[in-house]
């Protein structure tokens, strides 16, 4: 895949202070349209170009493996968590930056909330939305205060954004929940939306009502 329509790479360019590193939670299917694929490409080229390092799944696969080899490509630093039995399937990136290997699923969700600095939702599956889901559930109960993206890239997300829309109407969830995360339809706006988020803490009395 081509970049020739992004910007060329500024070099002088000051990234945040506080944001080093960037978790995207994605795909690891390869039959998924060609669009979705192309907007992994493109968010790993932008988030190696701020010079942040991308904390993923580990996988060489899917949207997740394009997503390390344009980071890759680009000169940025990728670093995969993958729990030890999936090896066994082959599907383990053999040249990221850094690979671990954890003993559980947990194990590795934990490592890559620790080890990130803000959250990148990219169109996915089961597995992105049972992280997606703990990692708002870890913000709305105070056990970190990072910025979440959900990228709703050509859609994807609109059925699960009207229920959660849906779970705050019918007071299953308060309404400063909408605050715990923000909503972008383009990759390009992804690193300025992570700069500006707010480091304000979630109030974790507002879960209660």
């Amino acid at each position: 895949m081509t970049h020739d329509l992004l910007e060329p790479k500024d070099t002088s360019k000051h990234k945040a202070s506080d944001i080093n590193s960037v978790c995207v939670y994605c795909a690891s299917s390869s039959h998924v349209d060609g669009k979705y694929k192309d907007s992994a490409d493109l968010l790993g080229v932008l988030l190696a170009r701020q010079g942040w390092k991308i904390v993923y799944g580990g996988a060489s696969v899917g949207l997740m493996g394009i997503l390390a080899d344009s980071a890759l490509q680009e000169g940025g630093e990728v670093i995969g968590i993958m729990p030890s039995h999936l090896r066994d399937f082959e599907v383990d990136h053999k040249k990221l930056t850094e690979m671990y290997f954890v003993d559980s699923m947990h194990s590795r969700k934990q490592m890559m909330v620790e080890k990130s600095d803000a959250f990148v939702i990219l169109p996915g599956g089961f597995g992105t939305l049972d992280e997606t889901f703990e990692l708002l559930t870890w913000k709305q109960i105070g056990l970190h205060d990072k910025p979440i993206i959900i990228a709703n890239v050509h859609n994807y997300w609109d059925k699960l954004l009207i229920l959660m829309e849906d779970l705050i109407e019918k007071k299953f969830a308060g309404a400063s929940n909408r605050d715990m995360f923000k909503v972008v339809d383009n990759i390009h706006d992804i690193p300025d939306i992570i700069m500006n988020a707010p480091k304000a803490k979630f109030d974790i009395k507002s879960k209660w009502m």
